[in-house]
């Protein structure tokens, strides 16, 4: 009865150290991005939107903050500035702590980016190295659960 306890207790802290629930999606952020906009409507789409690498230079106006680090980052947004929509996918560095991370990102994004305009709901979600941070108002809940659908 020990041995099958202590075989169960190994099996149990092997899964728990190598983190095999949380999977990383694989494909390029242009294709993952397509992905979460899949089955909403283009004319429910804000106006003119179109994807924006994340760089140095800009990564305060789209994560709020400089101090996250990353591979790589997508956003897309409207080019209307008046639309209070953005969508953010984030690929961590390899071991990144991203909980850590998302939580930076949720104390320092500004859902009033805009000014004049809003965004009612703010997610910033995960699934392995990706995190989503997403701001938007109608279109918010179905980005989100296709971002959780991703395999």
């Amino acid at each position: 009865m020990k041995k099958i306890f202590l075989v169960l207790l190994v099996l149990v802290a092997c899964f728990g150290l190598t983190g095999c629930g949380e999977k990383n999606i694989e494909g390029s952020l242009e294709d993952i991005m397509v992905k979460v906009y899949e089955g909403i409507p283009d004319e429910e789409k804000p106006m003119m939107l179109m994807n924006v690498e994340v760089t140095e230079e800009n990564v305060e106006g789209f994560l709020g903050t400089d101090k996250v680090e990353y591979v790589e980052a997508l956003a897309s947004e409207s080019g209307v500035g008046s639309i209070a929509h953005s969508v953010v996918l984030v690929r961590t560095k390899e071991g990144a702590d991203v909980e850590a991370i998302k939580k930076t990102i949720k104390d320092n994004v500004n859902p009033r980016k805009w000014v004049c305009v809003e965004a009612e709901n703010v997610y910033v979600e995960s699934k392995g190295d990706l995190i989503i941070l997403i701001m938007s108002n109608d279109l918010a809940d179905d980005i989100k659960t296709n971002f959780e659908n991703l395999k």
